[in-house]
């Protein structure tokens, strides 16, 4: 089983929504919602067309995209691309991320290595373009939180969280791309190398790490030096949005939103409840969907009368003075989850957007705002989802008989079925043919009771309802005693657990790439490129 529809997999919908899976399985439901099919080649060609006719101002564009990535240190080959972008007939393959730890997650490497791929692919289908592939670093975000941690995989085989600390814990602490890291990282890397299994790249992979996450660096600054690192000379340009220059070019969609509040917000709840009728909405609207950088924090503006105010904060605007800040200090502003596609596809000429599960979704209740800004909306295009399964857990699950997909349900009850299966005692049987016994034995004393009082079956069934109940009871104690007796096997299978769905999730989200790198090697991600297929849009079960 290489491949696993995403129908088939269990979620509480969390994880594939409903809205997803018709999109990446029956587009047809969900059509009205969107701009363009990512399998249709016309849809690729009409929105090729608009984006390239788009009155883009490119120079200053690929001037500040020039000045960020060179600070960043890219390649010559990320110099080159943002040439490219100076000519009406390139185009933009975006995706973004929040900047976390250690990249964060591993969907944020399968979503770039998505980008990659697909930009390689449209440069074949569509010779006199050219494809620009683009990571939007989502740095000014400010839950904290959401990028503080990776999980990892230890020598013994169990899960474990590195998490950096800082001193303002639980505090609006501004733009997270932005903050600088304290000699506490240090702290991280000798739980790191005490906690990893060793290996014979243990110690080059945390050197790499080691050299992009210092003290003095930027969370961003971080995460750029550590994916320019590890998808060396691959040529990805890099936007950092928390910039005075982008934000000037920004002012018109900063200024519609304050002057016309709350007419975008209207316009999402008017999509949104048509999607209802079939579909829970992503992602709420807001009144204002901006944010207000003060005092180090980061803001959302509320409404307040003629003005405007900033939750949980007592500091309040006039409409002027609010007008007037965006007119001359629009880095003060950040856009919130709604309006933050729009400002992209606003400075870039984007084609199309890689984009996980949730973001397919909310990109349903943003059609009418492309339409309100006149931009072209782009092709979501879905990322690559992945499960790798490494040689030793395929012996747990060859060992048990086992598949992928039990995991992904109830591990309770692999753990019985393993506890069977090791066991002298078949539980199952042997309650199973207890309880038929039983069963037959009872019909047969109501059938014969039956003949000398009929009301005496209500006391019957009674009698057999509390049997059962004993019976359930009795053998639920006799499966713990069963997993007591069979303590290894069932560790085994815990263990396997933790690399397959750690935390009760899907490994994608929670696992970081340190894991697999630290076992197998800067190579491995070359390896991983080669193996990833972006085009059959099912989960994917790569073997190790």
């Amino acid at each position: 089983m290489n491949w696993i529809d995403f129908k088939d997999l269990p979620t509480d919908g969390s994880a594939f929504s409903s809205l997803f899976i018709d999109y990446v399985t029956d587009y047809e439901k969900v059509r009205k919602f969107y701009s363009g099919h990512f399998r249709e080649p016309n849809d690729w060609k009409t929105t090729l067309e608009l984006v390239s006719k788009r009155n883009l101002n490119r120079s200053d564009l690929c001037r500040i995209l020039t000045l960020q990535n060179r600070d960043f240190h890219c390649g010559v080959k990320t110099l080159a691309n943002i040439d490219a972008l100076l000519n009406d007939n390139a185009v933009a393959v975006v995706t973004g991320q929040q900047v976390g730890l250690f990249t964060g997650p591993l969907y944020t490497i399968y979503k770039t290595i998505t980008v990659l791929k697909l930009v390689d692919t449209l440069r074949n289908t569509y010779p006199d373009h050219q494809f620009i592939p683009v990571f939007w670093l989502e740095g000014e975000d400010h839950d904290f939180e959401e990028v503080d941690s990776v999980s990892l995989i230890n020598k013994s085989n169990d899960l474990f969280k590195l998490r950096y600390l800082m001193a303002k814990e639980g505090e609006n602490v501004g733009a997270i791309g932005r903050i600088r890291f304290g000699d506490s990282i240090h702290e991280i890397f000798r739980l790191a190398e005490e906690s990893l299994t060793d290996s014979e790249f243990k110690h080059k992979v945390i050197g790499l790490f080691r050299v992009a996450y210092q003290p003095g660096m930027t969370f961003n600054r971080a995460f750029v030096h550590l994916m320019n690192d590890l998808l060396e000379d691959s040529g990805l340009v890099f936007l950092d949005p928390h910039d005075i220059e982008f934000k000037k070019l920004l002012v018109p969609i900063f200024r519609t939103e304050l002057e016309q509040t709350p007419k975008l917000c209207r316009l999402i709840i008017d999509q949104s409840a048509t999607i209802e009728k079939q579909y829970h909405a992503q992602v709420k609207p807001k009144p204002v969907n901006l944010f207000f950088f003060h005092n180090e924090g980061r803001y959302l503006i509320e409404p307040k009368g003629e003005g405007f105010t900033l939750k949980g904060t007592r500091k309040q605007f006039t409409r002027e003075e609010m007008m007037g800040l965006v007119q001359n200090q629009p880095e003060l502003f950040s856009p919130n989850v709604v309006l933050r596609p729009i400002c992209q596809d606003w400075l870039l000429p984007t084609l199309t957007y890689v984009g996980g599960p949730g973001e397919i979704s909310y990109f349903a209740q943003l059609k009418p705002l492309y339409a309100e800004f006149s931009l072209p909306e782009p092709i979501i295009y879905p990322r690559a989802s992945i499960t790798i399964v490494e040689e030793k857990v395929e012996k747990v699950l060859a060992r048990f008989h086992l598949d992928l997909m039990e995991f992904f349900r109830d591990a309770e009850l692999i753990k019985e079925k393993v506890a069977e299966q090791v066991s002298e005692v078949k539980i199952e049987e042997l309650f199973g043919g207890t309880k038929a016994s039983l069963h037959e034995a009872i019909e047969s004393l109501g059938r014969g009771l039956t003949k000398i009082d009929t009301t005496l079956l209500g006391a019957v069934e009674t009698a057999r309802k509390r049997i059962d109940s004993q019976l359930d009871s009795l053998r639920q104690k006799a499966v713990a005693a069963q997993k007591r007796q069979n303590e290894v096997a069932l560790r085994q299978i815990e263990k396997a657990s933790f690399h397959l769905y750690p935390y009760s999730n899907f490994q994608e989200r929670e696992l970081s790439i340190l894991h697999f790198l630290n076992k197998y090697g800067l190579e491995f991600l070359r390896w991983l490129r080669g193996e990833i297929v972006i085009d059959k849009f099912k989960h994917q079960i790569i073997r190790l």
